[in-house]
């Protein structure tokens, strides 16, 4: 197991920092495993290993997909304009540290904000056609988009690149889950508005894709 694998995947707790808010482990910046490996490693999984996530690696896979890397607010994904409409959110059903809930990914704090409390992977999958392989991950994160903040500059071109930047979002937890040894799919098969409400989205949050992760088996 390299170094990077070992670091992510030891216990670490997370920090409560207040009423529904918690402080998440510092990522790391500098793996061991190449961009190249990361690459060849990559790979669809819908049959993960039983047993919690830790946290330190939920944290990772977050930064991964949104995390802030510039004093400016720059992400790891790009965005056209720099306007961000993308949310990540945290569906935890077995994470180390975080109970059962819905969380929304704070960028600039790297740190989870609960929006709704117990376990909602029943409620996803129901929302999701059945797909009840993805009850079995221990956590999900959710893409989410509100199209407004692209759409005041770039009008009725903005959900082009939300959807782009959907998609470099979600390559990079793919490739993240690979140098972890975890895996994940994306998913994009489900009813729009039952999901939203599984989740609690506010209005004008729109769901863009599901993305199960966990051990291999």
């Amino acid at each position: 197991m390299g170094l990077f694998l070992a670091s992510m995947l030891l216990p670490r707790a997370a920090v409560p920092s207040g009423e529904g808010v918690i402080a998440l482990p510092a990522p790391s910046r500098d793996g061991d495993v190449a961009v190249e490996r990361a690459l060849a490693l990559r790979r669809s999984l819908r049959d993960f290993a039983p047993g919690r996530l830790p946290v330190s690696a939920v944290s990772q896979l977050l930064w991964a997909a949104q995390g802030v890397t510039d004093p400016t607010g720059l992400r790891t994904a790009p965005s056209a304009g720099a306007l961000h409409p993308l949310e990540v959110r945290l569906v935890a059903g077995a994470v180390s540290g975080v109970p059962p809930g819905v969380y929304r990914y704070d960028p600039r704090q790297h740190r989870l904000v609960l929006t709704s409390e117990g376990d909602r992977r029943d409620a996803i999958v129901e929302a999701s056609l059945g797909q009840d392989w993805m009850a079995k991950a221990p956590a999900i994160l959710v893409i989410t988009g509100v199209y407004e903040r692209s759409a005041r500059k770039y009008g009725t071109r903005a959900a082009r690149y939300v959807h782009m930047e959907a998609g470099h979002a979600a390559q990079n937890v793919y490739l993240q889950a690979a140098a972890m040894g975890l895996g994940t799919t994306m998913v994009g098969a489900f009813r729009d508005a039952d999901l939203a409400r599984s989740l609690g989205l506010p209005t004008g949050t729109r769901p863009l894709g599901l993305l199960p992760v966990g051990k291999k088996p």
